[in-house]
């Protein structure tokens, strides 16, 4: 984190003790103090200048940020506790080395890409509709959409009770004996549910829903259940697309020691010279 004055319950969180919402659990319960005093509400401090303790234990130093790709499977939630008692993803995790959340949601009976990571500018930038970062799912739908479904989806017609849908990437992959359909679709939003309640809308309710990609980082080779660092050059397209880059164009850089090319001029012949 830079110099800059950030808000007490982020610092805490940036730094694996506990969560936004957790730090600011603490800081209410009275067991943070900032340079010897006890903090009471909300307060800006300077990460490398204040002496923030909790509990009298100073916060851990900085954490090397990481970023992991993991392969949900169905039927545990993207959170870490859940008040009823149910399966999470962080029951499967087991102890990482460092403090990471997960960036977004998949709902409980979706499986697939999820990311996680201790960099929460990058998770906010990464799940901002502004930045209109892709995510590419497989679907198993009672029967074929038809053409004018697909239009419907691709400009951006289909009217949920919280808003039209975005303009999303869909095709047909394949087709079943009994008339039901594996979809491929691409969308750039992140609405809770949002696949399912879009081919609901339509008519062709969801049985199975498989997030392949996030931001372009694909959980192919990847079992269920298992998790990876991602690459240097995989955060960098990530990075890149966060900030709105075209993913195509993601994460890729000018190799050093090329100029680039100057456009050539054209040369004019004895006709074209101006005549003095």
């Amino acid at each position: 984190m830079s110099g800059d004055n950030v808000r007490l319950s982020k610092l805490i969180a940036s730094r694996g003790v506990a969560s936004r919402r957790e730090a600011e659990a603490l800081i209410s319960a009275g067991r943070v103090s900032c340079d010897g005093e006890v903090v009471k509400g909300v307060i800006l401090v300077n990460p490398d200048m204040a002496d923030v303790r909790i509990d009298g234990k100073p916060l851990p130093s900085p954490a090397e940020r990481v970023v992991y790709l993991f392969h949900k499977p169905k039927g545990y939630l993207t959170t870490r506790a859940d008040p009823e008692g149910r399966k999470t993803i962080f029951d499967l995790l087991g102890d990482l080395r460092v403090r990471v959340e997960p960036v977004g949601r998949l709902d409980m009976d979706t499986e697939g890409a999820i990311l996680l990571t201790n960099d929460g500018g990058l998770a906010h930038r990464l799940t901002h509709p502004s930045h209109r970062v892709p995510k590419r799912y497989i679907a198993k739908v009672y029967r074929t959409p038809d053409e004018r479904d697909l239009r419907l989806i691709e400009k951006g017609q289909v009217y949920l009770e919280d808003g039209p849908a975005a303009p999303a990437k869909v095709r047909v992959l394949e087709t079943t004996d009994s008339g039901n359909a594996w979809m491929e679709v691409t969308v750039t939003e992140g609405r809770n549910r949002l696949i399912r309640r879009l081919f609901a809308q339509l008519g062709h309710p969801v049985s199975k829903l498989r997030r392949e990609t996030f931001a372009t980082i694909s959980i192919r080779k990847l079992e269920r259940g298992a998790i990876r660092r991602l690459s240097a050059n995989e955060v960098a397209r990530i990075e890149d697309i966060s900030r709105g880059k075209q993913p195509a164009k993601a994460g890729k850089k000018r190799g050093k020691g090329f100029a680039k090319a100057k456009p050539k001029r054209k040369r004019l012949g004895k006709r074209g010279r101006q005549r003095g």
